[in-house]
């Protein structure tokens, strides 16, 4: 395992710096690289490794949504809350929808296996749209109308909201929809809990800094720490069938942390950016190595078209949500753009439903044209994405900053 975590980081870095060149995002390099050494083509990595994916995949996310909590100013949001609340829910419940609604003209699918898909895909994933986001903001573009904020701050919700409406779903299909009703009302509980949790955490860990002054690695050290406790609390409240959402309360111990004291928030920051480089080669490679190629293909056009079907209603969502917005129309289709990628959950979530009909004695053909299609949503959208995301970013978002070193200067003092 040593040895494969090491092979990752060298040849991770170079292909970050390879893409970088080609202009290129770097986190298309290091997914690359996850396919090519996973268990689907060459087979190199320690099988070690791949078991303890899930949790350096978790930890990775862990880093990269603390840093975007750091980053989630009030006046950002306040400029961009009721956009952000909206795209929190309307593309996903658009795209899902539209993919039940199609799916079994696509696929040898129902309608509810369908949609059993339509929401494990409508599902944008953080991995590759917060760090993207994150890096206009310390350059400073966008950040006048608050546009990488908005991003950020709707991509954690989408994922809330996809994932309990696929839970609701999966009850249905596999007969067991007794909570029902308490799962469709987890999606607004589980974001008030996480929300809520995450403020009162955040305001104690801030009192427990100020009292034992220690170093900002240790702080540090601190967050991340119990914010992986507040993932496995997740878990353990799941058993119960209480709602949760860990990954919002991540993001609001830093927001606390940034209204309370921004120096100290900026230097927890500052430390999870240097352990995002290591993360991020572990992130994105491993993600690359949970895509099955030969599974994708044998979706053919079909799967590709559905898809398709689905990210045009996801954009049509983000335009719809973005109606009376202060953003001109190069700046919607921005918006638009960075709610493509998938990858996260499509990797962690595609398999569920296949489990699911497993356990259940049931028929598991559509389970593995699911996963199939899972897989596809992948391969499609988080390279295009982050392409589209980059290229766009670049020609939209105007820097705060300006090109004067007194403009940059001027930035950095009130960051």
């Amino acid at each position: 395992m040593a040895f494969s975590i090491a092979e990752m980081i060298l040849l991770g870095l170079f292909a970050d710096w390879v893409f970088r060149k080609l202009r290129m995002p770097g986190l298309l390099g290091m997914l690359l690289l996850g396919v090519l050494f996973g268990p689907y083509v060459l087979n190199l990595m320690d099988p070690g490794f791949l078991e303890a994916s899930s949790d350096l995949r978790m930890i990775a996310l862990i880093i990269i949504l603390l840093r975007a909590g750091f980053e989630l100013s009030r006046d950002a949001l306040n400029k961009v809350g009721l956009q952000a609340l909206l795209l929190s829910f309307v593309p996903g419940i658009m795209e899902g929808s539209t993919i039940a609604l199609l799916g079994p003209r696509f696929l040898p699918l129902t309608h509810l296996e369908s949609a059993l898909l339509g929401f494990i895909i409508a599902a944008v994933s953080p991995a590759v749209v917060v760090p993207m986001m994150i890096g206009f903001i310390e350059r400073g573009m966008g950040v006048k109308k608050g546009i990488p904020t908005m991003v950020m701050a709707a991509a954690a919700l989408d994922d809330v909201f996809a994932i309990v409406i696929f839970s609701v779903l999966l009850g249905f299909y596999t007969g067991t929809s007794e909570s029902v009703l308490l799962k469709a009302v987890g999606i607004p509980l589980s974001v008030v809990t996480g929300i809520g949790c995450g403020l009162l955490i955040g305001f104690l860990l801030l009192k427990l800094f100020e009292k034992f002054n220690p170093r900002a690695t240790k702080r540090t050290m601190v967050v991340i720490g119990v914010s992986v406790m507040l993932v496995r609390f997740e878990h353990l409240l799941g058993e119960f069938g209480i709602p949760f959402a860990a990954l919002l309360a991540v993001m609001a111990m830093g927001f606390m942390i940034l209204e309370k004291r921004e120096h100290m928030a900026h230097e927890i920051s500052s430390k999870l950016g240097k352990l995002w480089v290591f993360a991020s080669i572990m992130l994105f490679t491993l993600v690359g190595a949970q895509v099955d190629i030969g599974l994708a293909w044998d979706t053919g056009l079909a799967g590709l078209g559905l898809v398709a079907c689905g990210l045009v209603a996801r954009s049509a969502g983000v335009l719809l949500s973005l109606m009376g917005s202060p953003l001109n129309w190069p700046e919607r289709l921005f918006a638009v753009v960075s709610y493509w990628p998938k990858a996260t959950v499509q990797a962690a979530m595609g398999a569920v439903p296949l489990m699911a009909m497993q356990a259940g004695g049931m028929q598991t053909t559509p389970g593995d044209t699911i996963l199939a299609v899972a897989v596809m949503s992948i391969v499609l959208t988080a390279p295009l994405g982050a392409l589209a995301i980059k290229l766009e970013g670049e020609r939209v978002l105007t820097s705060t900053a300006g090109s004067s070193p007194d403009a940059l200067n001027a930035l950095n003092e009130s960051r």
